[in-house]
């Protein structure tokens, strides 16, 4: 099933059923009202032993071609599938990508790394479209995409098992955590973590259920390429299901440890990387499945050459995210970005 937010002048938008092949869709008001609730993606989440069904059905009905007021599915009317969330937690899986920031700085990667992941609570109350500006007063902030992939959960109990973990896990989308690298140095020497360097993010405009994927979901992975195309050139294809020091299970028992997560919660995989059988990666110009952050680019350029020559984001720069199945359709739709200024409320 894949469901999406449209853009309707409120804060959480309209939840609507999107075909498979992402050409049609239909608002599931109907299924709702009946129930007397609020057509929206959290409202599913919170009442998903309701309407999983009833949608799965109306999913079915779309296919089949058997709607009658279905109307073109438009990602640019899209809002990320939760405008905003009760929490947004963001892993950082891909152990590569830690060690490739740290060995540019010099520093080792301490043992605990490969056991214990690395987390942190980013803002939820204000997600930006998949297909909205990312508008900054300032470009010399250090401006980074980071290509990954997050999981929406149920309700999830303290301290879960992985059988409760797996379960938990109702829908997958794709994630541009937008960074500002020039800022996170002096935000993390404070010892506090995050918080001006790490503003809103952008979801795919589609979520799916793990079964859309088929056998490409399995062992709590997406194994599939996360497609980067930055200013209208590859810059990235590595596998999301390669290279994944801890799957999504073992994220969402990590963030459960010692507090329940509310149903809606979502939990991000951190930026895709692939070793590729080298120390660090390889371009995609190299012959190899490139990147999915330009700090890590910057990285590699550091330690190979002594300092970094690719810049950051600047404005009018575009980014392009999204996941292909093996025939070459898109799953999840795509999403675009363009960096701008901010001109103010």
């Amino acid at each position: 099933m894949k469901l999406a937010t449209k853009k309707n002048g409120t804060r959480d938008g309209l939840l609507m059923v999107v075909s498979r092949d992402l050409s049609r869709c239909v608002p599931a008001t109907e299924i709702f009202h009946a129930l007397h609730l609020s057509p929206t993606m959290q409202t599913a989440m919170d009442h998903w032993q309701q309407v999983e069904l009833p949608l799965s059905e109306l999913y079915e009905a779309l296919n089949d071609q058997s709607v009658e007021h279905s109307e073109p599915f438009e990602p640019v009317n899209c809002e990320s599938p939760l405008p905003r969330a009760y929490q947004w937690a963001d892993g950082s899986a891909y152990v590569n990508h830690v060690e490739l920031v740290r060995k540019a700085r010099g520093a080792e990667i301490p043992e605990s790394f490969w056991s214990d992941p690395l987390m942190y609570q980013g803002g939820s109350d204000s997600f930006i479209g998949p297909r909205d500006d990312i508008e900054f007063a300032s470009d010399e902030w250090g401006i980074d995409f980071e290509g990954e992939v997050a999981v929406i959960t149920g309700d999830v109990p303290m301290g879960a098992n992985r059988e409760q973990a797996e379960a938990s896990i109702r829908l997958l989308m794709l994630v541009n955590d937008v960074s500002l690298r020039g800022l996170i140095p002096a935000e993390l020497a404070k010892g506090f973590g995050f918080f001006q360097s790490k503003p809103s993010s952008a979801f795919s405009p589609v979520a799916v259920t793990p079964d859309e994927l088929g056998q490409d979901w399995h062992q709590s992975k997406v194994h599939l390429p996360l497609i980067s195309t930055y200013n209208n050139e590859p810059f990235g294809c590595p596998n999301a299901g390669v290279d994944m020091t801890f799957d999504f299970a073992q994220l969402v028992m990590h963030a459960s440890k010692t507090r329940p997560l509310s149903t809606g919660t979502i939990i991000g995989s951190g930026t895709v990387s692939n070793k590729q059988g080298t120390d660090h990666g390889t371009s995609i110009q190299e012959g190899g499945v490139g990147y999915s952050c330009i700090a890590e680019v910057r990285m590699i350029e550091t330690i190979r050459d002594g300092q970094p020559k690719t810049r950051f984001m600047t404005f009018g720069d575009s980014i392009k995210l999204e996941m292909l199945n093996w025939e070459g359709q898109s799953i999840f739709g795509a999403i675009e970005q363009q960096v701008i200024k901010y001109q103010g409320s």
